[in-house]
């Protein structure tokens, strides 16, 4: 057993944490990368330290306390098959995006602070090479050579994520239960911020974008195959909380391999809004009647998960890619029509759909009753909130007797509220303000563009019924995304004018240098020498 103890006391952890936000800022603002380059690495080493130090006396680390010299050996073994993976990216940098994507819905079941978590490690693996094999090179370059052309330009949203993460961060401190911001910040806001810099920073090719396309609806595809499985054997594979329910309800639910049939839902939305969107712009036979074979397949694997919350969020993305693409007066009747038919599906037969009218919050799983609670939360301490985290503690001592569930909002706006007051509410807002504009400007040109600006949205909605804004990777690569084909976009005019001022200089150099030094003399021809 190691002699020397791990774990740290007093406001250490809390400090920690804040660098740890701190610098994650940094990534996100910065412009030189070599700057850039230190403030991810301190970020990639700081959290997971911090992790580590909190959980160090729990029981699932007293394999390795008792263990040291494998546990080490494996240590070890992990960062050289890291090393590897890196190296690997570095010649290869479409492999990033690609396993990014492919590892986007993949979670594993582990016990952290006493209680079981489904973490995300095959993605925080792949963004922990993909920050080596950005920071190793950005690190051995020379620092006084100029910026490459496809410079980090950070705007108004990478402003306002930095200040929400370091808001996150500095609210904890004060926390009824930091653990559980310690863990937010550790599995969700730093690996998911360097993913955010990482996929913004990808020249997104046409073929790239084929490639992580086809993973994604693949994945969906083979996600809604296994969901069929479910539903035919009832049979659910994971997630004993939904067992339960289903052998206590006469509707039955799958969640295929996410754990939660919400999160699934949200995951084939997004996948549905990719296909919707490819079939919108093309005029070829052959894709449009497989994209609709491959949105119907998606569709029936949607509607097994019974996600209430999944089916707004799809309508308020098909209704957005309607939008980008024949404007708002043509799409309304339509979309006011299957509003209509949808409420009155609801209203003929609402155990369908589970919906009791006689009972809003058994109709919700208890969602009204949270946001309730919520908002009373935030009435008693508007102005900073009880820190972040805090939800579950606080909401437990006030409503709860006993129990030992989690507990959720399950509302994104209530938990900021509630959590982080009115200073991280507005931060929250404006956030989503930034980020709308950067996505939605020029939106309709291009239907990957108007892809991630209706997918974003419908993931938002999804938040206000099933929280996991900036804790679900989704939310990050979206946003990264879309601004590396924002940015790809505003280069294009940049590099017209330039090569208009080039090809001006150079008239002006054939000509007698006066003041007119126009491409083209009043004739037509070049002018003469």
């Amino acid at each position: 057993m190691l002699a020397v103890p791990f774990a740290l006391d007093g406001p250490a952890p809390e400090a920690g944490a804040v660098v740890a936000v701190l610098l994650v800022a940094c990534a996100l603002v910065v412009r030189r990368a070599r700057t850039r380059a230190l403030a991810m690495s301190g970020a990639l080493l700081l959290a997971p330290v911090l992790l580590v130090a909190d959980i160090w006396d729990s029981p699932q680390m007293e394999v390795v306390r008792n263990h040291a010299a494998p546990a080490l050996v494996a240590a070890v073994l992990g960062l050289a098959a890291l090393s590897a993976l890196a190296t690997l990216m570095v010649r290869r940098p479409l492999l990033l995006p690609v396993l990014a994507v492919a590892a986007l819905p993949f979670r594993v079941p582990i016990e952290v602070g006493g209680s079981s978590s489904n973490l995300l490690v095959p993605l925080y693996l792949v963004v922990a090479a993909g920050a080596l094999a950005f920071i190793v090179p950005a690190l051995r370059r020379d620092p006084e050579l100029p910026e490459p052309e496809r410079a980090w330009e950070p705007g108004w949203m990478e402003r306002l994520l930095a200040l929400f993460v370091v808001l996150y961060g500095v609210q904890a401190t004060y926390s009824a239960d930091f653990e559980k911001a310690l863990q937010q910040i550790a599995f969700f806001y730093v690996p998911f911020a360097l993913l955010f810099v990482l996929l913004a920073q990808v020249e997104w090719t046409p073929k790239l974008l084929r490639w992580c396309f086809g993973v994604l609806v693949g994945l969906a595809l083979v996600f809604s195959c296994i969901g069929y499985v479910e539903y035919a054997t009832r049979h659910i594979f994971l997630n004993p909380k939904l067992i339960a329910s289903n052998e206590l309800h006469s509707y039955f639910r799958t969640n295929s391999v996410f754990f939660d049939p919400n999160i699934y839902g949200r995951f084939l939305v997004i996948a549905m809004l990719a296909v919707a969107a490819t079939i919108l712009h093309t005029k070829r036979r052959e894709l449009l009647a497989g994209g609709s074979v491959v949105l119907a397949a998606l569709w029936a694997g949607l509607v097994l998960t019974l996600s209430q919350s999944s089916f707004v969020a799809l309508l308020v993305g098909l209704a957005t890619l309607a939008v980008l693409e024949w404007g708002v007066r043509r799409t309304l009747l339509p979309a006011a029509v299957v509003v209509v038919i949808a409420a009155a599906a609801v209203a003929v037969s609402p155990g369908t759909f589970g919906v009791d009218f006689g009972n809003l919050d058994a109709s919700t799983g208890g969602r009204s009753g949270l946001v309730g609670s919520g908002g009373s939360l935030f009435t008693e301490r508007p102005l900073q909130g009880f820190g972040s985290g805090a939800f579950e503690v606080e909401y437990g001592d006030r409503h709860r007797s006993g129990a030992d569930s989690a507990v959720t909002s399950h509302t994104i706006p209530i938990t900021v509220a509630s959590e982080q007051g009115v200073i991280g509410l507005l931060a929250y807002l404006a956030l989503l303000v930034a980020a709308f504009l950067r996505l939605l400007r020029g939106a309709s040109a291009a239907p990957t563009r108007g892809f991630v600006a209706a997918a974003f949205l419908a993931l938002v909605v999804h938040t206000f019924f099933y929280a996991a804004f900036l804790e679900d990777p989704l939310t990050w690569a979206l946003l990264g995304l879309g601004t590396a084909l924002a940015a790809q976009t505003a280069r294009v005019p940049r590099r017209r004018a330039a090569g208009v001022a080039a090809s001006q200089r150079a008239a002006q150099a054939l000509g007698d240098g006066s003041a007119g030094g126009s491409l083209r003399a009043s004739d037509g021809s070049l002018p003469a020498t």
